[in-house]
């Protein structure tokens, strides 16, 4: 299966002179949503992750049922005030501004092996922070995964010493 037949570009959004991939027609497609989350089971379970954490919102929609399907935890990663409980929080740098996120305290107990799940890889500033949140719990990154890589935006680099695994990639604006 072509997962890019799935995945509908929207040109000048949010702002002029970006090509938005939009997600929502591989979402609303059974059997393509189902070939994702299963070529993510297939490439991650080898690793033995015991634990997927996964950034609000796009991320929720990858790593809850990749987390059912491996039989493993799945840990939510929220914008500040949305959680509960005792946090570990994260502030983290963007073009112009910060960001932060939080994440329960004991979601996470010390020595998990940890997938990071979301739906793209673009400059790697959010999911870089998840690695460090899980990092901070003690637990050890063993790989990350995404629908839609953009390569020609580096994210990889803040992924360095995991793992990464994309089902689609695109270099520009192809």
């Amino acid at each position: 299966m072509n997962l890019k037949d799935y995945i509908r570009n929207v040109p000048d959004f949010p702002k002029p002179g970006i090509l938005f991939r939009d997600i929502t027609p591989l979402l609303s497609h059974p059997a393509a949503f189902r070939y994702t989350i299963r070529q993510f089971a297939d490439h991650f379970s080898a690793m033995k992750p015991t634990a997927i954490l996964a950034a609000e919102s796009r991320g929720f929609l990858f790593g809850a049922p990749l987390a059912l399907e491996l039989g493993i935890a799945f840990v939510p990663v929220r914008k500040p005030g949305k959680l509960p409980f005792d946090k570990h929080r994260f502030e983290y740098e963007l073009e112009y501004g910060t960001d932060t996120l939080e994440m329960h305290i004991d979601a996470l107990p010390d020595g998990s092996r940890v997938l990071l799940i979301d739906d793209l890889l673009a400059t790697g500033g959010t999911i870089g922070a998840c690695k460090q949140l899980a990092e901070q719990c003690g637990a050890e990154v063993v790989g990350s995964g995404f629908l839609v890589e953009l390569t020609f935006l580096n994210g990889r680099e803040r992924l360095k010493g995991c793992d990464v695994f994309s089902l689609i990639k695109y270099d520009g604006e192809t």
